[in-house]
């Protein structure tokens, strides 16, 4: 039987087979997600995720070695979008827009977690639970508090923080993990900080007061 057209090249398969291995996975993803927004993370098992994403066991195993992993890499994804959210205050020079420059970034984050509120409620949730979860989440705050602590010493070293009595990784630290508890009780819909424009308010306030002593308006 002649063949309708040229058989497929190397190349050609293997740009197929990545193709279909990024949508295999990004189905397992995108179930999950879809899985955290009606259970919590504790509740959830692979046999879960598998009727959900509609694949085999076998499949499954091929690129996550358990649920724990298929958080991680949900939450690696949510980390992308939230380094982007912190830059327009690290970011700024103009000290006539730093409140706006400041209250934008809390504004950014507070929508990353609205919309990825499954996933960062189980991180915050369980990442004690697992080494690799711990390790990841450990890392991010670590790192958002050391960018934070550079741009409070470099604010301190311009005059536009006068007072130099706390260190400033233990400040930015602080600051960083008031932020994620608050954006957590956020996403679980506590009051008063399930209002997204009273959570940024005092957020700013917050920052505001404790880095460049503002009066409070």
């Amino acid at each position: 039987m002649l063949s309708s057209g040229p058989p497929a090249t190397l190349p050609s398969m293997a740009r197929e087979t990545r193709r279909e291995d990024r949508e295999l996975r990004r189905n397992i993803l995108d179930a999950t997600t879809r899985l955290l927004g009606r259970c919590k993370f504790a509740d959830l098992t692979v046999a879960d995720i598998l009727a959900e994403a509609g694949i085999s066991r076998g499949s499954f195993y091929f690129y996550f070695q358990g649920k724990h992993e298929v958080l991680a890499e949900l939450v690696r994804q949510a980390i992308d979008q939230g380094h982007k959210t912190s830059a327009s205050w690290l970011g700024h020079r103009d000290e006539s827009d730093r409140r706006a420059a400041i209250r934008r970034s809390i504004a950014d984050g507070a929508q990353l977690w609205s919309e990825q509120a499954a996933v960062l409620r189980a991180i915050v949730e369980h990442w004690r639970d697992d080494p690799a979860l711990e390790e990841l989440w450990r890392g991010q705050m670590d790192s958002f508090a050391k960018t934070t602590a550079e741009r409070i010493d470099a604010d301190r070293a311009a005059g536009a923080i006068s007072h130099h009595a706390i260190d400033s990784q233990t400040l930015a630290a602080t600051l960083t993990w008031l932020g994620e508890r608050l954006y957590y009780l956020a996403a679980t819909g506590t009051p008063p900080f399930d209002n997204q424009s009273e959570l940024v308010d005092v957020l700013t306030h917050m920052w505001m007061t404790t880095l460049y002593a503002e009066s409070p308006r």
